[in-house]
């Protein structure tokens, strides 16, 4: 059980990243090469595109952890430090009592600024698993439950 709200919301952020690197692990042979459609982006072009959309907000509304943090091809790995870098910013906001803001973003609470970061990594899981989906692979069950769910909810059956 968490302590306070701040704890559990950085905590969601957290399994959120989880899950995205589960989904990333667990990709099959050319399934960064995936599209949902004709001209969408692939699985690859997406998970870069989330990686890239957590800079740009962080530099946006606390440009000191943004810094030196490299745009490469190392996915995993630059998931993982954007994630912890988004979770310290909210962080120190929430304990300061300040908004998230900068030159041309603000957030009136760190709460709405992580919420959207879930709800635009959240978009693009689902056009992930789309797109592999029209590949013709299906996460099989009990690795979507270990990779996913099992990260949000614990059921006793």
């Amino acid at each position: 059980m968490h302590n306070s709200v701040s704890e559990a919301l950085l905590d969601s952020f957290q399994r959120n990243n989880a899950i995205l690197l589960n989904l990333l692990r667990a990709l099959p042979e050319g399934g960064l090469e995936a599209r949902a459609m004709e001209g969408s982006p692939s699985v690859g072009e997406q998970f870069a595109h989330i990686q890239n959309t957590r800079l740009f907000w962080l530099q946006q509304v606390a440009p000191e952890l943004a810094e030196g943090m490299p745009q490469r091809d190392r996915l995993a790995e630059l998931l993982d430090e954007s994630a912890r870098a988004i979770c310290k910013a909210v962080k120190h906001r929430l304990e300061a009592g300040q908004p998230m803001e900068g030159a041309h973003a603000r957030y009136d609470h760190p709460v709405l600024f992580l919420q959207h970061m879930l709800w635009h990594e959240g978009y693009h899981v689902g056009q992930i698993k789309l797109a592999l989906k029209r590949t013709g692979y299906v996460m099989p069950e009990v690795l979507e439950e270990q990779a996913i769910w099992s990260l949000w909810r614990t059921e006793v059956w």
